[in-house]
């Protein structure tokens, strides 16, 4: 693991590459920790506040550490030929790993369900410190806790972080007291040779966890590779390890998080959270575009799942929404955004839901109808399907956005997305 002194002694000039959330938050960091605009450079080829949008103008700046954004694949071959040439590769991650001190740090992945459990234990973690960071994946950069420790502001008990794949391949020097698995299924196959490839790129998680990994229990594909895993390993979930009580007591929707909120619950036993944390985590009743209750507009409920980019996503979520639909009620399903080769027969076992009507819009729109096998309309844009909904909906119905597509076809991120969807449903309210 990096020191302090050897952040601060990193080879120059130091290239950021990708100016997303990671990338700036971890320049800002570089600056707090001495390094001038000299020592900087910056890469994006989208952005252009960037130095270089063009890889062989800052490859030709010989750039000798390399602080590589999770968007970017690392197998790209110009950041493959700077590392062959003696560059060190690092991430904002890594960086801020270095400035830890007596945190107990704790680390989940998963293709579905980790930023529902990193923020049900972060409930926790906060009831026991204020101090305590969670973020990571989830939203706030890891370098966000970094810049507040070279500030001097007292370290936190606890650090909760949500690791996605892309992180894991790229977090040398990160240290996990426990951490957790929460579901496996395909996802970015778009970035890796083989779904294989894409679960040990999760399994990572094991190799850097000096406890104990929790998994969930109901994932088949989390259990099976969690037997590879390099650090002892505990299976749990809702029906083996949360009483009928307890289960009331969740405030968030949906049975699949019961499963989420028993590997949370694990997570803080074996950390050792004290009882009135353990008691917060229930109280936390879900994150914006996760299967959001959005309102209910003259007997309708609409609920944003605008982060569901992937199969299993969508089936957890119309899964759930369905317990809310009566008899001759309907579910009307929100599907499309831009695909990114998943597997869209996975949603074909819903056409005999005779509940469910699928509403099909963006790029992939057609493309999802297609696979899945589902009958409904399609349109070119949320908007124009929303339009169409709002027109047919009736009382006791439930409008469900969990598109399975990314957002990128028309929004900037699912969180645009989804507050779009929000947006317009209280427009219709008023």
């Amino acid at each position: 693991m990096m020191s302090q002194t050897s952040l601060r002694n990193l080879k120059t000039p130091i290239a950021v590459i990708g100016l997303g959330k990671s990338g700036n938050s971890a320049l800002n960091l570089l600056k707090a920790a001495g390094f001038s605009n000299g020592d900087l450079l910056t890469y994006d080829d989208k952005d252009l506040t960037a130095q270089f949008c063009q890889a062989a103008d800052l490859a030709a700046k010989n750039p000798q550490t390399l602080v590589v954004s999770p968007g970017v694949p690392l197998a790209t071959p110009w950041i493959q030929k700077l590392i062959q040439s003696g560059a060190h590769l690092t991430s904002e991650i890594t960086l801020t790993a270095s400035l830890l001190t007596s945190e107990k740090v704790i680390g989940i992945t998963g293709s579905v369900g980790k930023s529902t459990v990193t923020s049900i234990l972060g409930a926790g973690a906060v009831a026991d410190d204020e101090n305590s960071f969670v973020g990571g994946n989830l939203g706030t950069p890891f370098c966000h806790y970094g810049l507040s420790i070279l500030s001097g502001k007292t370290p936190a008990k606890w650090v909760v972080l949500e690791l996605s794949s892309y992180q894991l391949e790229n977090c040398a020097g990160l240290v996990l007291d426990f951490s957790a698995i929460t579901f496996l299924s395909p996802n970015h196959l778009e970035r890796y040779e083989s779904l294989e490839q894409y679960y040990n790129t999760k399994l990572k998680i094991t190799q850097m966890t000096k406890n104990i990994c929790v998994v969930n229990q109901s994932s088949p594909d989390a259990v099976q590779f969690s037997k590879l895993a390099s650090c002892p390993v505990k299976l749990v979930n809702a029906q083996h390890n949360l009483s009928d009580e307890q289960k009331q007591k969740i405030a968030l929707i949906g049975q699949h998080n019961h499963d989420n909120f028993a590997v949370a619950q694990e997570l803080g036993k074996v950390a050792g959270f004290k009882p009135a944390s353990l008691e917060q985590m229930y109280h936390f009743k879900g994150l914006s575009h996760r299967l959001e209750n959005v309102g209910v507009v003259n007997g309708v409920t609409y609920v944003n799942d605008s982060k569901a980019t992937a199969m299993d996503s969508v089936l957890v979520a119309t899964e759930g929404c369905l317990e809310k639909v009566s008899a001759n009620h309907t579910l009307h399903l929100l599907l499309g955004g831009k695909d990114k080769n998943l597997p869209w027969e996975q949603l074909s076992i819903l056409k005999d839901e005779k509940k469910i009507q699928p509403v099909f819009f963006g790029a992939c729109g057609d493309l999802a109808k297609e696979k899945s096998k589902l009958n409904g309309p399609t349109f070119k844009s949320l908007n124009a399907a929303l339009d169409y909904v709002l027109s047919v909906e009736k009382t006791g119905d439930v409008v469900l956005l969990s598109p399975g597509g990314t957002s990128l076809d028309e929004f900037k991120n699912f969180e645009d997305r989804g507050q779009f969807f929000t947006k317009k449903v209280i427009r219709f309210a008023k």
